[in-house]
């Protein structure tokens, strides 16, 4: 009993995180300030909060200078898929961004057949083509009116997106072997993702349709994103780093899935998104394949 106590305990941990986390576009979206930019103060002002709990709770951390060194390269990772993320958002909404990034799952197996030799089950070569059209339809190119600004730069983005979270939660996981708090973990993590950002923020990408970082938003701005940055940022990630290495891999599977959901619902209710029917189609598609291969799925060597 005490068993399954615990475990309800840290599924509801997790169901939170994935709560918390599912609001990050919306609040993104309403700062109004580009993708370089939201992305550099969402993990800024995430460090002092991160250090605060750090310094109230002072729990013990066992990890190596090595792990703590992978925790912040994998920071840097997500600093190029936070960008990528945030542009998807931009170009093709919040919702089709967030579905196109869980991808993930998939669209990395074709990376591990390729370089890796890995070869994929059954219920991963099912899903691969139908995901490939799932794409081509939320991108928009045989629809004559589809939602977003540029939908192909989006889903190209959001594509981008999910090759870079993929590589962060290798290296994410890896640097999480002890089981360090949450909050210490994280603050590595994010602070490689300030650095990552800066760079880029600096960096002449104008030709790839990303604007500089605008370190002088309006304060209204300012209060979004420290509002993104507490709530899903801070909190929303904790409780997904504290839940997920403790979760059964099912459990894991839902609370990650319901992540993209949310925000899709989000998405219609508060940004008054509508994609057009293809659109809707290819966001049915690509969560269909998502669930298919997080539930049958695995690779095998």
């Amino acid at each position: 009993m005490t068993l399954l106590n615990d475990q309800r305990r840290v599924m509801g941990i997790a169901l939170f995180g994935a709560l918390a986390i599912s609001f990050a576009p919306m609040l993104y979206l309403f700062s109004g300030v580009n993708a370089l930019t939201g992305a550099f103060f969402r993990m800024l002002y995430a460090l002092p909060l991160l250090g605060i709990i750090i310094l109230l709770f002072k729990k013990h951390d066992c990890r190596t200078s090595r792990t703590r060194l992978i925790a912040f390269g994998a920071g840097i990772i997500l600093a190029f898929d936070f960008a990528s993320y945030h542009s998807a958002i931009d170009w093709v909404g919040s919702g089709i961004a967030t579905l196109i990034g869980n991808s993930q799952v998939i669209i990395v197996t074709l990376v591990s057949w390729w370089l890796l030799n890995e070869k994929p089950n059954r219920s991963i070569l099912l899903a691969l083509p139908v995901v490939m059209l799932g794409l081509l339809l939320v991108s928009g190119i045989w629809d004559k009116e589809p939602y977003g600004e540029k939908p192909l730069n989006g889903v190209l983005a959001g594509v981008l997106a999910a090759f870079f979270y993929s590589g962060f939660l290798l290296m994410y996981r890896y640097a999480n072997k002890t089981l360090a708090p949450s909050a210490n973990l994280q603050f590595d993590a994010t602070t490689g993702a300030v650095c990552g950002l800066l760079v880029l923020g600096l960096l002449p990408l104008q030709s790839l349709s990303l604007e500089p970082i605008n370190f002088q938003p309006s304060w209204a701005a300012h209060a979004w994103l420290f509002l993104l940055a507490g709530i899903c940022q801070t909190l929303g990630w904790m409780a997904i780093s504290y839940s997920l290495p403790r979760l059964p891999g099912a459990h894991t599977s839902f609370a990650i899935l319901l992540q993209p959901v949310l925000t899709i619902v989000w998405g219609i209710l508060f940004l008054s998104e509508s994609p057009s029917i293809q659109q809707s189609l290819g966001m049915i598609l690509i969560l269909s394949s998502i669930i298919g291969v997080t539930i049958f799925g695995s690779i095998k060597e």
